[in-house]
């Protein structure tokens, strides 16, 4: 039994260690230990076996790790999310193309919300949005998307949640979510982000249930109200479009 429980939790140590790979790129040995909270010389011995494993791979001439062929190999064969995020990827393009600026696809996970595909601007200036990244939920227009569309138990669910910041006024908050509903788009302004704003419409299928977060985004000096509002239109008609290519 000890035995077992030990093998588990050399497993959950590997996973910590893998996970950290969604907020940056390469690590050293010494970031990764501080921030899973594990002792150097057990986190050598993760690294090692899974740089043996092909999960990770060591540049050696910083001693900086990043994440291996392996992982590459096994998201290829990922299926549903990732396949709707491919079909959708002319269609961003042609958005991107028409606005300007940067459009992401995203999904809720929990009390979280990731970016499961993006299309960059062309701008010299520009918001870079990361796939595979997780942001909270309780800012951002994609994020207000996910909630207003959410089923109405998992909505107050959500809502009721702990982790949401004492500043947000959440009568105010709920009154945000119906206007959404009633427009069919939210827009945030230097909500998570200083100089950077967001306009998103949700992706519905054919029985009107909630799939994902269509979002463009970009500097709030050329993001203004004005121009969000204009654009609104432009992405609730490709978001239907997006949804009718749900399978």
């Amino acid at each position: 039994m000890e035995e077992g429980k030990s093998t588990v939790r050399a497993v959950d140590r590997a996973l910590d260690i893998l996970l950290c790979f969604t907020s940056k790129t390469d690590w050293a040995m010494t970031e990764i230990a501080e921030y899973v909270g594990l002792h150097k010389s057990t986190v050598h011995r993760m690294l090692a076996t899974l740089e043996e494993k092909g999960f990770i791979e060591r540049d050696r001439s910083t001693e900086r790790y990043h994440l291996g062929l392996k992982v590459w190999e096994l998201s290829a064969n990922l299926s549903r999310t990732d396949d709707q995020a491919t079909i959708w990827l002319p269609e961003m393009v042609r958005i991107r193309d028409e606005l300007g600026e940067t459009v992401s696809i995203y999904v809720r996970d929990g009390s979280e919300r990731i970016r499961m595909q993006a299309v960059q601007s062309n701008q010299a200036v520009r918001r870079v949005a990361p796939v595979g990244v997780r942001l909270p939920l309780y800012a951002g227009a994609s994020s207000k998307v996910l909630i207003a569309y959410s089923d109405p138990i998992v909505q107050d669910n959500l809502l009721q949640a702990p982790t949401w910041p004492s500043y947000i006024d959440m009568e105010q908050y709920r009154r945000q979510l119906q206007e959404i509903m009633v427009n069919g788009y939210a827009t945030s302004f230097e909500e998570r982000e200083p100089g950077a704003a967001a306009l998103s419409s949700p992706i519905l299928d054919r029985n009107g249930n909630l799939a994902a977060a269509l979002s463009v985004s970009g500097p709030a000096s050329r993001m203004t109200m004005d121009t969000m509002r204009a654009y609104a239109p432009i992405m609730m008609d490709a978001a239907r479009r997006m949804g009718t290519m749900i399978r």
